[in-house]
């Protein structure tokens, strides 16, 4: 692009056969080049005129590409610190008038109840997860001291009628005994 808006055109020179096969962009550097390469060759006179162009066409793209570097170089920064002004009119417009300051906070109101509604309801869930847990647990574990405990009862049951009746066989034959000695 110009500098006055509008797109240059630069004329490209017919293409060899091996220059068709590959499409490259001219850079100026490279048309530069190109005219010196046409001149050391020994260019004809009438070929000196479109060398000169393409120099000159060259040298204006050089400084057409630092043009545009320099512009943008000055144009991102500004660009940037519109965007951050306009940012911070957007945060501070609100609260600049009665009626937008007033909507705005009823809106910062509704939105803290309904975070803190979210919270209050996250925190009785995990409560009451909890409270199940521990409950469950406790049974459990009360549930297994029983069988253990009815385990123990049924085996000191069992251990204490057989000393019951080892002693009770072991009385009648010492008495028996007793009574063919007497």
């Amino acid at each position: 692009m110009a500098a006055n808006g509008t797109k240059t055109q630069t004329k490209t020179t017919p293409k060899t056969a091996s220059q068709k096969t590959t499409t490259q962009k001219r850079t100026p550097t490279s048309q530069i080049r190109e005219g010196i390469t046409k001149v050391r060759h020994g260019a004809s006179l009438n070929n000196t005129a479109q060398i000169r162009e393409g120099i000159t066409k060259a040298r204006h793209g050089a400084t057409d590409v630092v043009r545009q570097g320099t512009e943008r170089a000055v144009d991102v920064p500004v660009g940037a610190a519109l965007s951050a002004a306009d940012r911070v009119n957007e945060i501070v417009e609100p609260w600049t008038a009665t009626e937008t300051r007033e909507r705005e906070l009823k809106s910062i109101r509704t939105r803290v109840e309904r975070e803190f509604n979210k919270f209050e309801r996250r925190g009785g869930t995990a409560r009451r997860k909890a409270t199940q847990r521990a409950r469950q647990t406790r049974n459990r574990v009360e549930r297994e001291a029983k069988q253990r405990r009815r385990s123990a009862e049924t085996t000191l049951k069992q251990n204490r009628k057989k000393a019951e009746d080892a002693i009770t066989k072991a009385q009648t034959s010492v008495s028996e005994r007793v009574s063919t000695l007497v």
